[in-house]
């Protein structure tokens, strides 16, 4: 048995709800991405958690629990810190890195796919904002 086989994949909200979980960790412990979370955005990760497993839930399994606005929130960020390219990259190369560390499978190469369309149109609405 290979260890892809050993890994779940982002196919039930447990799973995702982990995969949220292990990122966060992440990128609440790197020096980069950290300030921009905890400093700048200020987020509860009671509060924030939640909402990003229920993003995840519907965009890999079709929840509707999520009904934010994603790009609203980030702007508002954005205006208070503009964000880098360098910081989307990292946060590109953290989501797959705990991806593929940790979950094998159709969604979780969805997942990735998705995340790097997130990446790249959230870098592109943002850097036309003028900042």
């Amino acid at each position: 048995m290979s260890a892809s086989e050993n890994r779940p994949d982002l196919d039930s909200r447990e799973n995702i709800a982990l995969f949220v979980d292990l990122f966060y960790e992440r990128l609440l412990a790197d020096e980069q991405l950290a300030p921009i979370f905890v400093d700048v955005a200020e987020i509860d990760l009671s509060v924030h958690l939640p909402h990003i497993k229920n993003y995840w839930c519907k965009l890999l399994l079709g929840d509707k629990e999520y009904q934010r606005h994603t790009m609203d929130i980030h702007r508002q960020l954005h205006g208070k810190r503009p964000l880098q390219p360098e910081d989307f990259q990292r946060w590109l190369a953290f989501f797959k890195d705990t991806v593929d560390a940790n979950f094998c499978g159709q969604r979780a190469e969805r997942a990735k796919r998705v995340a790097t369309s997130i990446a790249a149109n959230m870098e592109q609405a943002l850097s036309n904002m003028g900042n």
